[in-house]
């Protein structure tokens, strides 16, 4: 999985060792200092950088707990920038939220951590979707290359008397999946959409697959033009028991188990970022013990997500 922007890369490589178990855990962040200091490293992981003159000196002032460049007296936070920016919680919090997303597989909900944190429910579900929004930036400029299977998939529940497959009105969305040179899947992409034109499908294309790839799909007559200009497109009539797209079905069965079972009562507006969530963590599959610090780096790196925003 290779982006065209700025040549970023994702490679698939497994890491050893286990992820920090709870006490462990416990012990290495049981202070809010050393909370700020782990998301220090994460915000400027080759040491400080001031956001105004890019100096790389700077005291910290305990007053009002924040950074001061040495250079042009410029005063910052680990917060500025990021979606922790005005968050009034510790960093601890952010800390213990990170953690429990990174090390339950299943997914946790709103109503779980807070539970776990002692926290309102409107906080843990604000937490909650600021961390997905990170998992959705950390892959945004990432291609698909190699041979890519693609195909439409629908979630949530028909109107009275609604259509079942193409013409439903359940919620659209397109997966496509790469695989490598013995076939088996590699990195995963979800985008909800709100058709299944051909221009619709060839954006999403052009968004998030190299065009050296391979293109593999149905016979669906909205694939066919939009791929066929730029991609080498491979396409058949499907067949529920052939292997055609067999790992990306898969797949896609996994995520609205995922999804459906662990958030009930899931609001449309919102699925696109669950579907972050079920990418992230398919895409870091092989990487549990680091999950954690990828995903606090990709809050670090992303851009402020206000609460009216976010419910508008």
């Amino acid at each position: 999985m290779e982006g065209g922007k700025g040549g970023k890369k994702m490679k698939r490589t497994k890491y050893k060792g286990k992820p920090m178990g709870f006490v462990e855990f416990s012990e290495t962040y049981a202070t809010e200092e050393a909370c700020r200091q782990k998301v220090f490293e994460a915000r400027w992981p080759g040491g400080f950088v001031c956001p105004k003159c890019d100096g790389q000196k700077c005291c910290y002032v305990v007053s009002k707990n924040c950074y001061q460049c040495q250079r042009c007296k410029h005063q910052t936070s680990t917060k500025v920038g990021t979606l922790m920016e005005k968050s009034p919680l510790a960093y601890k919090t952010w800390l213990w939220a990170i953690y429990l997303v990174a090390t339950d597989k299943r997914g946790i909900s709103a109503m779980e951590l807070m539970r776990q944190l002692h926290v309102t429910y409107k906080t843990a579900w604000y937490l909650l979707h600021r961390i997905r929004e990170a998992m959705g930036n950390a892959d945004e400029n990432c291609l698909l290359r190699g041979i890519v299977e693609l195909d439409d998939t629908y979630f949530g529940g028909p109107g009275t008397g609604g259509k079942r497959g193409r013409g439903t009105d359940k919620t659209k969305s397109l997966a496509a999946l790469s695989k490598d040179e013995e076939g088996r899947p590699q990195f995963l992409k979800f985008r909800v959409v709100p058709n299944l034109r051909g221009k619709t499908i060839g954006k999403f294309a052009a968004e998030n697959i190299a065009q050296d790839a391979v293109i593999q799909s149905d016979a669906f007559r909205s694939y066919r033009k939009p791929l066929e200009e730029k991609w080498l497109h491979q396409w058949k009539v499907f067949e529920a028991d052939a292997e055609m797209l067999a790992w990306l079905h898969i797949v896609i069965s996994n995520a609205k188990a995922f999804v459906q079972g662990t958030f009930h009562g899931l609001d449309e507006k919102y699925l696109q970022r669950y579907l972050n969530e079920v990418c992230f963590r398919f895409n870091r599959r092989f990487q549990q013990p680091s999950l954690f610090d990828q995903l606090l780096s990709a809050i670090t790196a992303s851009p402020p997500l206000r609460l009216v925003g976010l419910k508008g």
